[in-house]
């Protein structure tokens, strides 16, 4: 295998509140080849949206940071903000939950991407200009001269969002960070963004990590998967044989409450009981414990490590399901 593009190792992030710190990223260990896809997937709250801003340093001032993030070798915790400004955009780019926010209201669509394209390639203004239009048409938006002299509240939101993938392209990144890209847009739109962020990543052959709270979204999408609760890694495998077999109670709960197209109308979904824990007061033992159907007394007295078997398939459970079926037959 090669040499890893993103190692991430012992990361933990932890925000300052008036209920004392509140640990966002426990202690997490990643690594991610070059070319290669990662699934990170789990609840609102888990903790991906916090690593994938580490991993960037787009954090709030009060978050306190340790452990090492390092992107070609190079540390990015570390490096001064001159250098990191100059590598995001660059090499390292990211596609946001709501391109609203990401977009600039009062520039055209088409003056953001050929910004990109002066201050990171050095283009000059109608290089940058014509390239811009380019890139509108390789996200597939139609009559792309015409859209990149439009303004963000003028286009649609798969249109703005598709914007926003053709201005993270545009100086041919070598790692793409999508949080959650399309959550909000509806369902159709959503299948044609995701297939648009796998068509390049293949095209491109970059790295890319997808972020999202919903396990169909990366099956097929994705080279491995790594399920997080809590700001930990809770099981971490190769996509097909996360499906093919999965080790923990929570990454099982997550499939479980996917709708089903086969399910009878009216059919009741499945939801995963209670509540994520108060991020300030972990409970002791297994964080899912609490909401786990299978919870022993050991998995509320000890925190089960990250343990790995054949094949690359991490988990943290002191009786995996394979286990617990094998016991319960």
């Amino acid at each position: 295998m090669s040499a890893a593009l993103l190692e991430v190792e012992k990361l933990s992030v932890a925000l300052m509140t008036e209920r004392g710190p509140l640990h966002a990223v426990a202690g997490l260990n990643l690594t991610l080849a070059p070319s290669r896809s990662l699934g990170i997937v789990g609840e609102s709250g888990s903790g991906k949206t916090m690593l994938a801003r580490a991993i960037l340093r787009l954090l709030p001032r009060n978050a306190t940071v340790g452990g090492s993030v390092r992107f070609d070798g190079r540390d990015l915790l570390g490096m001064p903000l001159d250098a990191l400004r100059r590598l995001r955009g660059r090499e390292l780019a990211v596609v946001f939950q709501d391109p609203m926010t990401s977009l600039n209201p009062v520039l055209t669509v088409g003056s953001q991407i050929a910004e990109a394209l002066s201050e990171h390639m050095g283009l000059g203004a109608h290089a940058a200009a014509l390239r811009a239009v380019e890139l509108l048409a390789e996200v597939g938006i139609p009559e792309p001269g015409r859209r990149a002299r439009q303004y963000p509240h003028q286009l649609s939101g798969g249109m703005r969002q598709r914007v926003a993938i053709a201005i993270a392209l545009s100086c041919e990144p070598r790692l793409l960070i999508a949080d959650e890209p399309t959550t909000a847009l509806d369902v159709t739109v959503q299948a044609q963004i995701l297939d648009l962020i796998g068509r390049e990543q293949q095209r491109r052959q970059m790295a890319l990590i997808l972020i999202t709270h919903d396990l169909g979204v990366v099956a097929g999408r994705t080279d491995e998967v790594a399920v997080m609760y809590a700001g930990r890694i809770v099981e971490h495998a190769p996509t097909c044989d996360l499906f093919k077999q999965m080790r923990s109670p929570y990454a099982e709960a997550l499939l479980q409450a996917i709708p089903k197209l086969d399910a009878p109308p009216h059919t009741r979904l499945r939801a995963i009981g209670g509540a994520p824990p108060d991020p300030t007061r972990l409970p002791p033992g297994c964080a899912f414990s609490p909401r786990c159907r299978y919870a022993q007394e050991r998995c509320r007295r000890e925190a089960p490590p990250l343990l790995g078997e054949a094949g690359g398939h991490q988990f943290a459970c002191w009786l995996p399901l394979a286990e617990r079926a094998a016991l319960e037959a």
